[in-house]
């Protein structure tokens, strides 16, 4: 009984719904804890203690998931200049839960390979290598951006088809759209979670060189001052 409580608790949580995962999460624990008892089996006991341990952690993560739903959750992080330790890694794990399957990149400026010393279309690829990495199963990436200017926009399109068509690899869909009116920076996971970063994604300077520290790992890139607004929202933003 304690098994298909919480074979349940994780298929609700899978599902986003946190409230009654959590009841299913309490009543399969307690189960556990009385069968625990019953048993004279030092084994099974360690199994049940681990167990009981790993259902616990969570229980506690969706009282405070719960908890942020209800208070209208918002976080805020100051990148100053020069700081490391902000790569896409670091910062997004947290609100990368298993659950997440769809994903919302609003930024104007997922352009040119080079301009003014940025490095857009290969910061939109290692956001989108972050999430092919997981935990997540990420399976649509809906991005829309504004078109480069003049030479610029057949590379451009070249670029984000490659990318389109490497996503296809791993059973990820990109779908793209344009605006010429677009201002806004953020990203959205369809599990509620929203990030707004100041400079969206191209907050990192320029590296020094192609073979100096910081140019493959973003953790030890050098970043440009920024702020980043984490808000958590029970809707998801449709393109």
């Amino acid at each position: 009984a304690g098994a298909e409580t919480l074979k349940r608790a994780v298929q609700l949580d899978v599902a986003s719904r946190f409230q009654e995962s959590l009841v299913c999460y309490q009543e399969g624990i307690d189960l556990l804890l009385q069968a625990m008892k019953a048993t004279t089996d030092e084994a099974k006991k360690r199994r049940y203690q681990q167990k009981i341990s790993e259902y616990l952690t969570r229980a506690e993560e969706i009282k405070e998931l719960i908890k942020k739903q209800d208070s209208k959750y918002h976080k805020q992080i100051r990148i100053e200049e020069n700081a490391t330790g902000f790569g896409y890694e670091k910062l997004f794990h947290e609100y990368l839960t298993e659950n997440v399957s769809e994903v919302w990149v609003e930024d104007p400026y997922i352009r040119q390979v080079h301009q003014a010393s940025r490095y857009l279309l290969y910061n939109f690829l290692r956001f989108c290598e972050m999430l092919v990495k997981g935990p997540c199963k990420v399976k649509t990436i809906h991005l829309i951006t504004s078109y480069d200017e003049g030479s610029g926009k057949s590379q451009q399109m070249s670029a984000l088809e490659e990318i389109k068509q490497s996503l296809r690899n791993y059973g990820v869909t990109l779908n793209i759209n344009f605006s010429s009116s677009i201002h806004d920076r953020e990203i959205r996971f369809d599990n509620g979670w929203m990030i707004k970063i100041g400079r969206g994604l191209d907050y990192f300077k320029k590296p020094k060189g192609l073979f100096s520290i910081g140019y493959c790992d973003f953790d030890l890139r050098p970043c440009r001052e920024t702020t980043v607004d984490v808000i958590f929202t029970k809707h998801t933003k449709k393109m």
